[in-house]
């Protein structure tokens, strides 16, 4: 993590980890499905590129993921099609076979490997409704994922947000032992 990310004072770490959703949700609700999708779907090929090549996205085609990041209030449904991932308009989803959802930080700290995507579905902060077997083929790509496949700068971010929620999370942990003992 960045020198400066840890000097910033935990109390305002932790209001922005909190406040962070509520400012972030009106936001993207102002963003168009297209603009979502011209994001999403390169940084996926990006960091998919290996197991998109070997084949290992078929067991999705005809079939769909729905992504939700609860907190911010964004859902992304995902298919395979045609040797690509494909992205379905939230305007007219279609059915999901299997749900994956998560707050924003959780999902952070999944793709900063700071948390393991099991540690957090056994404390019920990853949601995984629907077909179990497309669930946990779904979950092992996501825990094969190479981060450093990411480009530099993006790699960077999400490695320093990572950082920042695991740090702030323990240090706020650390004064509510102590304040407790204290009591």
């Amino acid at each position: 993590m960045l020198p400066s990310l840890s000097k910033i004072p935990l109390s305002i770490r932790e209001k922005a980890i909190t406040y962070a959703p509520k400012v972030l949700r009106p936001t993207l609700k102002l963003v168009p499905f297209s603009l979502h999708k011209s994001l999403l779907l390169p940084a996926l090929h990006s960091v998919f590129k290996e197991a998109i090549e070997d084949g290992d996205f078929e067991f999705l085609t005809n079939r769909w993921l729905k992504i939700s990041i609860a907190d911010l209030e964004v859902n992304w449904w995902l298919s395979f099609e045609n040797e690509q991932l494909i992205m379905a308009n939230p305007n007219n989803p279609p059915q999901e076979d299997v749900s994956f959802s998560a707050n924003g930080d959780d999902l952070v700290l999944i793709a900063g490997r700071k948390q393991d995507p099991d540690t957090l579905f056994f404390q019920r902060r990853l949601k995984i409704e629907g077909d179990t077997e497309l669930g946990l083929e779904v979950k092992n790509l996501i825990d094969a994922i190479d981060i450093d496949q990411l480009p530099s700068s993006v790699h960077s971010a999400v490695a320093e947000m990572a950082g920042m929620l695991e740090l702030t999370r323990q240090q706020v942990e650390e004064n509510n032992q102590a304040q407790r003992v204290a009591v």
